[in-house]
């Protein structure tokens, strides 16, 4: 479970947000980044038992400022992603824990440029396969609505009056969950963020299965 000791120096590092602070906290960060490491090894276990998932990432606290206008030097969180196998699967996880602004994301953040125009065609042939995954209650009820940015106007060669365009608008198609802080800390949290990913597993599945293939339904994994 994640500790108290984990928020408090994340808050006292937004109220410190400097070099010289953070050198002076150095080994107390070391024992708190491995013990928020292990909290995320365990969620890549729990995943993989009923998801494959091939990686997790841990994020570096410290912040690339060479092209920011904010110039602090560290983020005030912890986070990891969760990868699903490719080329089968696709989509995945990512866990934030930060005091007041923790959350969960699952979906797609950053789909390339083909897999944004399949994803759209498919929309544009059929949507009631994705209506039906956002209506679930399974989904819904834990998720809410489905998210991510979108264009103003529609995509071009898409119909802008097309009964769909606001699912082919999308450039992101993410499910989100904010937290409070007592929810983070209770010895439960790690369950219930594995309930909240497997809940998804029916959206993974009809998203993979879209990239994975054709307009014809013929596989393009060799």
């Amino acid at each position: 479970m994640i500790s108290q000791d984990i928020f408090l120096f994340l808050s006292e590092l937004k109220a410190n947000n400097d070099r010289d602070w953070f050198n002076a906290n150095k080994k107390r960060f070391e024992k708190l980044k491995k013990e928020a490491n292990q909290f995320f090894k365990s969620i890549y276990d729990g995943l993989n038992k009923f998801d494959q998932v091939d990686s997790y990432k841990m994020f570096r606290i410290y912040r690339d400022v060479r092209f920011s206008a904010n110039k602090l030097p560290y983020k005030t969180h912890f986070s990891s992603s969760f990868n699903r196998q490719k080329p089968e699967l696709r989509g995945g996880y990512y866990v934030h824990l930060e005091p007041s602004n923790s959350f969960l994301a699952t979906g797609f953040w950053d789909p390339s440029k083909e897999d944004l125009f399949r994803i759209r065609k498919e929309f544009e042939i059929d949507d009631t396969p994705m209506r039906e995954i956002i209506a679930n209650k399974g989904i819904s009820n834990l998720w809410g609505e489905l998210k991510g940015e979108e264009l103003k106007s529609s995509p071009r060669d898409f119909d802008g009056n097309h009964p769909a365009i606001d699912l082919i608008r999308k450039k992101q198609f993410i499910f989100t969950k904010q937290f409070k802080d007592k929810e983070v800390l209770d010895k439960n949290f790690e369950n219930v963020i594995l309930d909240h990913f497997k809940a998804i597993r029916p959206y993974f599945d009809y998203m993979s299965e879209v990239l994975t293939t054709n307009l014809n339904g013929e596989s393009l994994i060799n």
